[in-house]
């Protein structure tokens, strides 16, 4: 099966773009500031910086096609909740002819990561990230890159939900603004030279 699935979707018409770069989080103002809405935050930074404007489309997401440098970047925020991710990465992976997984880009939220670590990674495990394991049961394939912002752990295992979805206080308030700024670097890293190279570079910052 090819990269994306199966699906009813008609394909897109004209020019694809060359990357599509999704935030994942939760809609709703409620949300907004939280640790699991950082990737929605990047999406908002990279629409600022690069003169677009976020749309509601067919995908269920708020979608648009901006440049970097000479690249068409599809960028995205689902509006469906963070465990359905996949039901709109899908459509929107075939609305934008991503045939490759490299082309794929998933900004997240990463407990295993301390609180505003940024890294690049390409595939493998997807750590328990129930948008991440949405996303892979509907592409049937985990290949794609990720940009993971690191949120910490919870205090106990049982309080992984509030963790997330509570706004956060100053000090790592001040982390994640920093950890998104850095993220959307990466995003335009990954677009410009790659993601192997991104990978190297982001990675290779200190912790």
């Amino acid at each position: 099966m090819a990269f994306g699935g199966r699906g009813g979707i008609r394909p897109r018409r004209g020019t694809p773009a060359d990357v599509l770069v999704v935030g994942l989080g939760n809609p709703g103002s409620e949300y907004d500031g939280t640790r699991h809405n950082v990737g929605f935050a990047v999406i908002d930074l990279l629409e600022r910086r690069h003169n677009g404007r976020l749309k509601s489309g067919k995908e269920r997401a708020l979608v648009d096609e901006v440049h970097i440098g000479q690249k068409r970047v599809a960028l995205a925020k689902p509006t469906t909740f963070m465990n359905l991710s996949g039901e709109s990465v899908s459509p929107l992976v075939r609305r934008f002819g991503i045939e490759e997984a490299s082309r794929l880009v998933i900004v997240h939220d990463e407990l295993d990561l301390p609180t505003g670590i940024v890294r690049v990674k390409i595939g493998g495990g997807l750590a328990g990230h129930n948008g991440l394991r949405s996303i892979k049961a509907h592409l049937h394939d985990d290949a794609f890159v990720r940009v993971r912002i690191g949120v910490g752990k919870p205090p106990s295992k049982e309080g992984g939900a509030d963790h997330v979805l509570k706004r956060v206080g100053k000090a790592d308030r001040e982390a994640l603004d920093v950890a998104i700024e850095v993220a959307a670097d990466a995003v335009e890293l990954i677009v410009s030279d790659g993601p192997d190279s991104a990978m190297n570079r982001v990675n290779a910052r200190a912790s």
